[in-house]
């Protein structure tokens, strides 16, 4: 039987989830780990990107379990404004 272009959707918005959170989490980690070495950083504005992606869960996770940015009121607010900006469009998406 073949798929519709319905379960299509489903299965491409389900992927990019996971892979965009996957990266936004990385990238996160990665910044605290170049914050520590006093390295250059991912500017703010590229985790800020990546939230309003669809990947704000990975980085509000790498917040709190690296304790990085969660001093930041900036990050405190837009971030879980932008995840739930992203559970509206995850959940229209996928309905």
């Amino acid at each position: 039987m073949q798929e519709g272009g319905a379960g299509k959707m489903v299965r491409g918005v389900l992927l990019w989830f996971v892979l965009i959170n996957i990266i936004a989490y990385v990238v996160m980690s990665e910044d605290k780990n170049k914050a520590r070495a006093r390295r250059e950083r991912v500017p703010e504005k590229t985790l800020f990107l990546l939230a309003f992606m669809g990947g704000a869960l990975g980085i509000w996770i790498a917040m709190y379990r690296k304790r990085h940015k969660t001093r930041h009121t900036s990050f405190r607010i837009g971030i879980p404004l932008l995840l739930l900006l992203n559970i509206l469009l995850y959940g229209y998406f996928l309905r």
